[in-house]
């Protein structure tokens, strides 16, 4: 297998500008930005094309270990390569739960065998762990979470339990990323409309049990906490314009303790979408208001949202078919989040350098990701080629994720990612993969 790859006449997508430039790919790594006619390298023609640095997810849930019937770390980084992603975070929500670091060292050595994308884990968090988590060194972990765990147990979110939180985030040296919702709010309001209608309540209603005030006070409550504390704080997949108030764009992020995230199911649908699709886009926390949906928007190209994520998280569609309290929440879209970011692109509403800024750089950042995020010289090799002139349509035979169906079915882009590389290998190109070679842990600088 070549080693080199030269890309010539590439529009390359980076800190803040675009530039035809020819990029060298050597042994894994970026070997040379700028005119270059290496002799022994495959070459790549970029004419019309644009490349970005693979996107980094931030936030996903393959499911891998212990709930591999409906997804897997092979068949979801299989997905996410698809879509241009080159790297994820995973959450803790597994079979066991991530508690442990024997538990999260093993999640590791799962992915080195399966994944085709870089991989990071999140340790998790609750109250029956937390004096396990402060006694570690957590400063070498991408961050710890509770994200998910209240599936496994009621109580289990920090948002509800003040008290651990003000312990966690007075001893925790790494990021702490949290489900910012106060279940005692979610299960008043779930009590209200079970009495009205039953099992069946309409999914329409979702939005409203778990609702803004359920949001924003516990995300406001987290903000004062890590404040005093001087912690620092991840606000995952953030729902409500309302909460993006909360949160500053006066500094820059490398000098930010409080971040937040919005992930793309929130940008792209509203609470109309609800009539049309039914569970298949019931999310914790919902998917909200249009009202909503436009101020996550404008937080996200002013600065006060640092990154865009997923929250991928398939489950078979007899899982989401069933009434509302019993369908699981979550959904399938690692594979379209680039593609979803540039039909807003194709719309006007943001530059192709703000979404290179909110799905690489600033990922990169955040996480203290090494030498990953961004096209620079002696950086790894994760690029994401796209095509901005390629109209398709999602459907069955296209959807790689393991539970085999998606909530955009039927929706056409104009965009398309053409190829992948993941540490210098290309690993997707035009529908087909490589998985002969399996991508790396991200490591922290």
């Amino acid at each position: 297998m070549t080693k080199k790859t030269l890309i010539k006449n590439i529009s390359v997508v980076n800190e803040g500008q675009i530039t035809v430039t020819d990029v060298l790919v050597d042994n894994g790594l970026i070997r040379k930005i700028g005119q270059n006619d290496e002799p022994d390298a495959n070459v790549i023609d970029g004419t019309g094309k644009y490349l970005f640095p693979g996107i980094i997810d931030g936030q996903v849930h393959f499911r891998d270990p212990g709930l591999t019937h409906k997804a897997d770390l092979y068949t979801e980084s299989r997905a996410a390569v698809a879509g241009g992603v080159t790297s994820f975070i995973d959450m803790p929500n597994t079979v066991p739960n991530v508690l442990t670091m024997d538990i999260l060292n093993e999640k590791y050595r799962l992915a080195a065998e399966k994944s085709l994308a870089n991989f990071g884990f999140f340790l998790g968090v609750n109250g029956d762990n937390l004096d396990e988590i402060i006694r570690l060194d957590t400063s070498r972990l991408l961050a710890v979470s509770d994200d998910g765990l209240y599936f496994t147990k009621k109580g289990n979110l920090l948002a509800d339990n003040p008290e651990t939180m003000e312990k966690l985030f007075a001893n925790c040296k790494s990021i702490v990323a949290i489900h910012s919702e106060k279940e005692q709010i979610i299960e008043e309001n779930e009590q209200i409309f079970r009495e009205k209608y039953g099992e069946n309540v309409p999914v329409e209603f979702h939005p409203v049990i778990r609702s803004e005030k359920a949001c924003y006070e516990a995300t406001r409550r987290a903000i004062d906490i890590a404040n005093k504390h001087r912690a620092r704080l991840h606000i995952l997949h953030l729902t409500t314009e309302a909460e993006t108030h909360l949160f500053r764009n006066d500094i820059p992020l490398e000098e930010k303790n409080i971040t937040t995230e919005v992930s793309v199911h929130h940008l792209w649908f509203s609470d109309k979408d609800y009539e049309r699709l039914g569970t298949l886009i019931k999310w914790n926390p919902a998917i909200k208001t249009e009202k909503d949906r436009k101020g996550l928007f404008n937080a996200l190209m002013d600065g006060r949202i640092d990154i865009v994520t997923t929250d991928h998280a398939p489950h078979t569609l007899e899982e989401k078919q069933r009434p509302y309290f019993q369908a699981m929440s979550g959904a399938p879209i690692v594979q379209y989040s680039l593609n979803i970011m540039l039909e807003f692109y194709r719309q006007g509403l943001i530059s192709l350098e703000k979404i290179a800024e909110k799905m690489c750089h600033n990922p990169a950042v955040l996480y203290h990701i090494e030498k990953r995020g961004f096209i620079r010289e002696g950086y790894f090799a994760d690029l994401t080629m796209v095509d901005l002139n390629a109209s398709w349509t999602v459907d069955k035979d296209g959807i790689y994720s393991k539970c085999g169906w998606s909530p955009l079915e039927g929706t056409t882009f104009h965009s398309k990612v053409i190829r992948t590389f993941v540490n210098g290998n290309l690993v997707y190109e035009n529908g087909t993969f490589d998985d002969r070679t399996k991508g790396c842990a991200l490591t922290k600088w």
